[in-house]
């Protein structure tokens, strides 16, 4: 009966140790972030990193900011190459609808090119800094044939096939004249969405837009003498000048995003670990002590 005391007591403490470090988890998530807890308006940054593969947890932070009345404004902050057509085209829509009730102000930092450029031309305002990599209006597939190394390996590739282009790209043979023509004519459909995007978005002149969609990279100071971005300036620039066009007297609320791992969360995820390795260390030896003849 005492050793069965003793567990519960064990229990329990272990529980009021992972509220304690629950609840310091919970204000590590705002402290040392302006905005979250703070009253009144608020600008909210949403960061669109790295090679843009997915759009899911982007379309999530925009919605959530979207449906939240205390957030006036949203600022992009894009320092990416590009990426998927299809991710990028999906937050660019999902911009389109914020800016019905929103305004959506894009801050590029060293580059925002490609499906980066193509998501920030969505936005109110684009701010970049003039050595910001940006442009290349454009769209690229790459394929590698491996043919001639297989012969010289003696390895010979054999595909099965229900048409006449289902391995079209294949890496074991030339592409044909008319699979080159198949795949050209999908990247001109897909170029010619990237140019109207930019259009509809930057409202430019389709004739202007195609002209320097060629795909070339231009400086942040270049793309501003086209056009392509309306200021110059850095992060702060970009917030400063939001926060005036939602009527933010002073400094504005700014929510930052969430740190994907902070310390908090790791030394919760610890202190949980420790704390289940001795109450399984502690149970197994209760119950040995308890069940064995003479304990």
């Amino acid at each position: 009966m005492k050793r069965s005391r003793i567990l519960v007591g064990l229990i329990v403490i272990a529980g009021l140790v992972i509220i304690f470090f629950s609840l310091l988890f919970f204000i590590g998530q705002f402290v040392g972030r302006p905005g979250r807890l703070a009253f009144g308006d608020k600008i909210a940054v949403v960061e669109i990193k790295g090679v843009i593969t997915q759009s899911s947890a982007v379309l999530e932070e925009i919605s959530q900011y979207q449906e939240d009345e205390s957030v006036k404004a949203i600022v992009l902050r894009i320092d990416s190459p590009g990426g998927g057509v299809g991710p990028a085209q999906e937050i660019y829509r999902e911009i389109l609808k914020v800016k019905e009730k929103k305004k959506v102000v894009t801050s590029m930092g060293s580059v925002a090119a490609s499906g980066g450029y193509y998501i920030a031309s969505a936005s109110d305002l684009i701010f970049a800094n003039p050595g910001t990599i940006t442009g290349s209006i454009g769209v690229l597939m790459e394929f590698t044939n491996i043919e001639e190394l297989l012969k010289k390996i003696g390895v010979k590739g054999i595909v099965v096939k229900s048409g006449q282009h289902k391995d079209i790209g294949s890496p074991f043979r030339e592409m044909t004249p008319e699979e080159k023509r198949v795949i050209q004519g999908v990247i001109d459909n897909v170029h010619q969405q990237f140019v109207r995007a930019v259009v509809e978005g930057r409202r430019m002149d389709h004739g202007k837009v195609m002209e320097i969609a060629d795909g070339r990279i231009l400086t942040g100071e270049q793309a501003k003498q086209l056009g392509l971005v309306d200021q110059l300036g850095n992060l702060q620039d970009a917030i400063d000048t939001t926060a005036k066009l939602v009527g933010i007297e002073g400094r504005p609320n700014i929510i930052y995003p969430r740190k994907r791992f902070s310390v908090w969360e790791l030394l919760l995820r610890e202190a949980t670990s420790t704390i289940l390795e001795v109450l399984n260390e502690k149970g197994l030896e209760l119950n040995y002590r308890l069940s064995s003849p003479g304990a």
